[in-house]
C-alpha cells in the first residue's frame, strides 16, 4: 500500500457567503451539490474546481485533467476522428451524439494521447462525463485499447483517469464487448512489466468500473469518488441488508483494500510525478 505521500493542504481563497442574498446574477455562481454553499466560478476554478467549503471534488472535462497533469505544450492526441455509429438505429442516438460532440467540443467520451508529467513520457487516456455520461460504447473501448496498445509500443508508462456511468446501451452488445477488449489488452501490458495507473474519479461505474479501471498496478482515486458497479439500491436489495452509508466511496473502498490511495485534485500531477520517478529508477 502506498501511504503518507503528499500530507500538505492547500489553502483556500474564502468566498463570501451568498446563501442568503435572494437574487444573484446568473452565470457567475455556483452551488455546491454536497454542502450546498454557493460559489463564484472564478474562484471555483482557480480552486481546481474543489469546494472551499466541504472539498467537493466537481467534474472536470477530460481536456481540463489534461491540462492539470500533463507538462504544457507537450501532449499529442492520438485517434481523435474515430466516431461511433449507430449500428443497432438505437432511437434518437444519433441526435444525441451530435448533440454531445456540439456541448463538448469531442468526437467521443475519452480523450487519449501522449505527453509528459514533470518530464517523465507517459501515455494517458482521459475519461469524459459530459460526453454521454462517460459511457463505454464501441469506440471508446477502441480509444482505450489504442493507448493500451501505444504505451506497449513505445514502453512507457498508462495512465488512465476514469468517469463512466458503465456501458452504453445505446450500442447494446458491442459495448460490453469493450469490457473483455480493455482487459485483454492490458494483460499483454502487464506480461510486458509496463506500468500502469488508474485513477477513478466521480463517478466510476458500471462495465468500465468492472474492467480496465480496476486493473491498474496502482489504484488511486479522488476524494469522495463514487466507484461500483450496480447502483447501491440493486446491491442492497441482492443481498437483502443495509450497507455502510459510506458504501462505494472512494474512501470505503480505500479502508477495505481496494484502493492504494486518495489524491486530492491539487496534489495529484505531484503524486503521479513521485509514482513516475520511483519506477524509472527500478
Amino acid at each position: 500500500m502506498l501511504t503518507n505521500f503528499f500530507k500538505k493542504k492547500k489553502k483556500y481563497a474564502t468566498v463570501p457567503d451568498l446563501n442568503k442574498k435572494k437574487d444573484i446574477p446568473e452565470g457567475i455562481v455556483q452551488k455546491c451539490p454536497k454542502c450546498g454553499n454557493i460559489l463564484f466560478k472564478k474562484e471555483l476554478e482557480k480552486n481546481l474546481k474543489v469546494c472551499v467549503s466541504c472539498s467537493y471534488h466537481f467534474p472536470l472535462t477530460a481536456l481540463e485533467r489534461i491540462n492539470l497533469v500533463i507538462d504544457k505544450g507537450t501532449f499529442v492526441e492520438v485517434a481523435k476522428d474515430l466516431v461511433s455509429l449507430n449500428i443497432l438505429n438505437f432511437p434518437n442516438y444519433t441526435e444525441k451524439l451530435e448533440s454531445d460532440k456540439q456541448k463538448t467540443g469531442l468526437n467521443e467520451a475519452v480523450v487519449v494521447g501522449k505527453g509528459k508529467i514533470g518530464g517523465f513520457e507517459v501515455v494517458i487516456a482521459v475519461m469524459d462525463s459530459f460526453f454521454r455520461m462517460g459511457s463505454m460504447g464501441s469506440v471508446v473501448g477502441e480509444k482505450i485499447t489504442i493507448a493500451i496498445s501505444k504505451a506497449l509500443e513505445i514502453k512507457r508508462p498508462l495512465i488512465i483517469f476514469s468517469a463512466s456511468g458503465g456501458a452504453r446501451m445505446q450500442e447494446g452488445v458491442l459495448s460490453l464487448m469493450q469490457m473483455a477488449k480493455t482487459t485483454a489488452a492490458l494483460a499483454k501490458l502487464a506480461e510486458e512489466g509496463i506500468l500502469y495507473i488508474s485513477v477513478f474519479t466521480n463517478p466510476t461505474t458500471g462495465g468500465v468500473s468492472a474492467s480496465f479501471s480496476s486493473l491498474g498496478d496502482i489504484n488511486i482515486a479522488e476524494p469522495g469518488a463514487l466507484i461500483g458497479f450496480a447502483g447501491k439500491r440493486v446491491v442492497e436489495q441482492t443481498v437483502k441488508q443495509k450497507i455502510p452509508e459510506d458504501f462505494q466511496t472512494s474512501e470505503f473502498l480505500l479502508k477495505n483494500g481496494q484502493l492504494d490511495k486518495i489524491v486530492p485534485r491539487y496534489n495529484m500531477k505531484d503524486f503521479l510525478i513521485k509514482i513516475l520517478s520511483i519506477h524509472e529508477r527500478r
